[in-house]
């Protein structure tokens, strides 16, 4: 299967879908003569122009006017030209377009560039390809509203997106891509699976059903399992606390919009939006020696953070979201083994879940950021290091660390080729020192702790979201909701040994249904497949006199007999070993 890619970071695919972006600008310009337009840029999905009609608004049956001029103005084959004039000239040329004077309103004195092709020219550092007759290879994607600049106080622009490729053949295995990804579409499985729903009564803030609670708890055992091989403590921290708390933290003042506030007894309180500050608390409760040292608390805890509303997308972007945290607290020396260590347990979790990834350290910003330069380098030099002592490899992201502290991001993809950053683990010189966290050295002296942040799926709802789709719903034996459906071909003669055959399978642990509904038997087995499970086993009177099981796993045709022990010391293998190779029939 073809693989999602990033149009940014493919230098080719750049350049050729921001000429078609341009050639999209030309013929709405052409449908809609008072259009004005802001940017078009190419974006990581391919690219997009945010346009102003007036009072017109844009309608799914426009889109396809909208690329049959787009088809002529490639076919026609104009050369795309560069110019370059000086500010004046460009306030001039541009001054019945608001859009542009404010571009160019922020632009240094000097030349200016633009670009033309036939009737139509824009502001545009380039580069472009040479003429509209190679963006030919394109589809628009979708249309939506957005604020001018991102900015909720301006008003809505209206936004088309698009492809382009330089072959028709690539294209089409991107749109076929698209295709499948709409199959996985996390909402739409989460319904026809029964793992979550969303109400209006709570926007943003998603219900767990009862398979979806099954698949969230594995998650969360298989979290504390995992933890308590690595030697972390657990904690639980409230869900509000005082404003007095946030102000120390340093979230009051530069977060509080995002926070949800309530009065208590004459006291304000904030539910919290991080978990950190919490922790902060457990550790100073009591006096902490270097013999404590690394100490490593985790928690799963719950936060809220108040999400523009149409920023929201299914679990993808919520109003409360319960984090994997853990905070590290240990010696400056023990920062590379601690993260050696991390990294190796991070590597473990995602391999159990078919996720491959990529490493990216976030460095020092080039201003408003605490602590010296010589501590800076120091935890810098250690995270590299400690990419280096576990033998992977990391990308340098310039300045784009935390005020507080360099970091590492873990990139995870998934099945389709989908990048997804979820790990982080970031070192903090901040908390450590607003908390007056200390410890007691061997000298007998009060030092302060370095302290390391970092959580591995990042979002408990978010994360699940990735692997329903990652999985397109098919969840690995160990994972899956429920793990088989026992289907006796005639209740009337197999009823009695099915419900043998579920009880067997029950007492060993395994999450099974029996489906003896009154419905023809390829009616139950299409269902079971509908719903992704991963064993469906028929018994029929074979099955019943020979104490066997005939099995078909999901996504396969094929059925397969066997003795129902060495059926079961099968799974049991399955689900030991976190296998995953239903994933080969996605």
């Amino acid at each position: 299967m073809a693989e999602f890619i990033d149009f940014r970071v493919d230098e080719k695919l750049s350049v050729l879908n921001h000429s078609c972006a341009h050639v999209m600008a030309q013929a709405i310009k052409h449908l809609w003569p008072q259009a004005k337009f802001w940017v078009g840029p190419v974006v990581s999905e391919g690219f997009y122009y945010d346009v102003d009609l007036g009072d017109y608004v844009i309608k799914d049956d426009d889109i396809p006017k909208i690329e049959k001029e787009m088809k002529k103005i490639c076919k026609d084959g104009k050369r795309i030209v560069r110019e370059e004039i000086s500010k004046e000239d460009a306030l001039e040329m541009f001054k019945d377009d608001p859009y542009k004077i404010d571009l160019i309103g922020g632009l240094e004195d000097g030349h200016i560039s633009c670009y033309r092709q036939g009737d139509f020219v824009d502001l545009c550092r380039g580069p472009h390809v040479d003429n509209v007759k190679m963006c030919r290879n394109f589809k628009l994607i979708k249309h939506s509203g957005a604020y001018w600049k991102g900015d909720k106080n301006n008003q809505v622009l209206q936004r088309i997106y698009g492809v382009c490729f330089d072959t028709p053949e690539a294209l089409q295995d991107y749109l076929d891509l698209l295709e499948e990804a709409k199959k996985r579409d996390h909402k739409k499985l989460g319904r026809e699976l029964d793992l979550f729903m969303m109400s209006d009564y709570a926007p943003g803030m998603p219900f767990f059903l009862p398979h979806g609670m099954i698949l969230r708890n594995i998650l969360e055992n298989y979290w504390y399992e995992e933890h308590t091989k690595e030697g972390y403590q657990f904690i639980k921290t409230p869900i509000m606390m005082s404003k007095e708390l946030w102000e120390v933290s340093g979230h009051w003042y530069n977060y509080k919009e995002n926070m949800y506030t309530s009065m208590v007894d004459d006291r304000e309180f904030a539910i919290k939006p991080m978990n950190c500050p919490g922790s902060m608390l457990v550790f100073k409760n009591g006096l902490r020696s270097y013999k404590d040292l690394p100490l490593r608390m985790g928690e799963l805890g719950q936060v809220h953070r108040h999400e523009a509303s149409g920023a929201l997308n299914g679990l993808f972007r919520v109003r409360t979201f319960t984090q994997d945290d853990a905070h590290i607290f240990m010696t400056a020396d023990q920062i590379e083994s601690e993260v050696v260590r991390l990294i190796a347990f991070i590597d473990r979790v995602y391999s159990s879940l078919g996720l491959p990834y990529s490493i990216e350290l976030s460095t020092r910003p080039e201003e408003k950021y605490i602590g010296s330069l010589e501590i800076w380098e120091k935890s810098e030099a250690a995270l590299a290091a400690a990419c280096k002592a576990a033998g992977k490899d990391f990308k340098i992201n310039p300045g784009d660390g935390a005020f507080y502290g360099p970091k590492l991001d873990f990139h995870v993809k998934d099945s389709l080729g989908r990048v997804w950053q979820c790990g982080t683990i970031q070192l903090d010189m901040n908390l450590p020192e607003r908390f007056d966290l200390t410890y007691v050295d061997k000298n007998g002296q009060k030092v302060r702790p370095v302290m390391l942040h970092r959580v591995i799926f990042g979002s408990i709802e978010r994360f699940i979201g990735i692997l329903i789709e990652h999985f397109a719903g098919a969840f690995p034996m160990w994972l899956a909701p429920v793990q088989l459906r026992v289907i006796p071909v005639k209740n009337e003669f197999h009823l009695d040994y099915a419900k043998e055959v579920v009880d067997m399978l029950a007492k060993k642990g395994f999450r099974v249904e029996l489906d003896d509904r009154d419905e023809k038997l390829g009616y139950r087995i299409r269902e079971a497949q509908m719903k992704k499970i991963p064993y469906q086993l028929v018994l029929g009177n074979q099955e019943r006199d020979e104490k066997t099981v005939t099995y078909r796993e999901y996504g396969h045709q094929k059925q397969t007999t066997l003795p129902v022990d060495d059926f079961i010391a099968m799974i049991e293998e399955e689900v030991r070993t976190k296998a995953l190779h239903h994933m080969d029939e996605q």
